[in-house]
């Protein structure tokens, strides 16, 4: 494992999870069959996947003063996570209300809280964890103008920093530019055009994530690599992108090629979508090796 710590920095979240046949269409009622709830959030989630891999981890972020926050912060010590830069602020956590159809599909609804309020100074106050870490994992669930100010830090300090840009939204071509990896899903890689485009606005590597069709990886001036899927029967497909930016970070901390560590990141994704829940989703290194050597089914 990498001897600096990875850092994310991110969003906190309870997932308040109902189950149904099918998602409903707009303005139907269905009856669900089952509820539960589950820690969450993009940048919590990422940590969690990096740390269960065996990578020291630390996350900057915010939770309230409710019960959901104090919970998500005792979550996030189990995990092993280092949590003394977490800021508890008066008022609501971020919640996330998810449905998940029968096959696996969701629809998610996040209702920011805390998240709201990781600043772009609260981030400059983590300059020199930031400068100290091996890759910097973020997402876009705390304001735009932080994950900028995030990014201009790691670009001084020389640090990798991955981007995935969920939920996608507008970014301004500074932030693009300054991405070492941006990994969207092809949802979001069509928000922004798709790969010719993102490559002209200065993507410098990307990674999109095609879910049960695995991953393709392109980088400048060579061909793009098709990364294979691990087939799987998928009971739950919340948190299996940040599964797999989270596995990703942990192998190109430990030196791996983009292209090992894309598989890497493929296989830790794969089980986790045979799980319910987030973070509750998320493998071991023992699984993922077990699932890299024929293990997965």
């Amino acid at each position: 494992m990498p001897s600096k710590p990875i850092v994310v920095i991110g969003s906190i979240n309870t997932d308040l999870v109902v189950t149904a046949p099918r998602l409903p269409h707009p303005g139907e009622t269905l009856t669900g069959t089952a509820f539960a709830t589950f820690q969450g959030g993009k940048g919590a989630n990422q940590a969690v996947a990096a740390a269960r891999l065996g990578a020291p981890v630390i996350l900057l972020g915010k939770v309230g003063s409710d019960t959901f926050g104090a919970t998500s912060l005792r979550a996030l010590q189990t995990e092993g996570i280092d949590t003394q830069h977490i800021l508890t602020e008066p008022g609501d956590s971020g919640l996330a209300l998810i449905s998940v159809a029968a096959h696996g599909e969701n629809s998610i609804v996040i209702v920011p809280g805390a998240n709201a309020l990781v600043s772009p100074d609260f981030i400059a106050s983590g300059r020199e964890i930031i400068a100290g870490a091996a890759i910097v994992l973020a997402q876009l669930e705390i304001p735009i103008a932080s994950v900028l100010t995030l990014a201009r830090i790691c670009h001084q300090a020389d640090v990798p920093f991955i981007l995935d840009p969920a939920p996608a939204q507008p970014l301004p071509a500074e932030l693009l530019a300054l991405c070492t990896w941006f990994t969207p899903n092809e949802t979001e890689a069509d928000f922004y055009g798709g790969e010719p485009n993102l490559r002209q606005q200065g993507i410098q590597n990307l990674v999109l994530k095609r879910g049960e069709r695995g991953a393709t990886i392109h980088q400048p001036n060579q061909p793009p690599i098709l990364i294979a899927p691990f087939p799987v029967i998928a009971v739950d497909t919340v948190a299996a992108g940040d599964t797999f930016n989270g596995a990703f970070a942990v192998a190109l901390a430990q030196g791996q090629p983009p292209a090992e560590a894309a598989r890497f990141a493929a296989a830790a994704a794969a089980i986790s979508v045979t799980r319910p829940g987030a973070q509750a989703s998320m493998p071991t290194l023992a699984e993922v090796q077990a699932a890299l050597n024929g293990g997965l089914s």
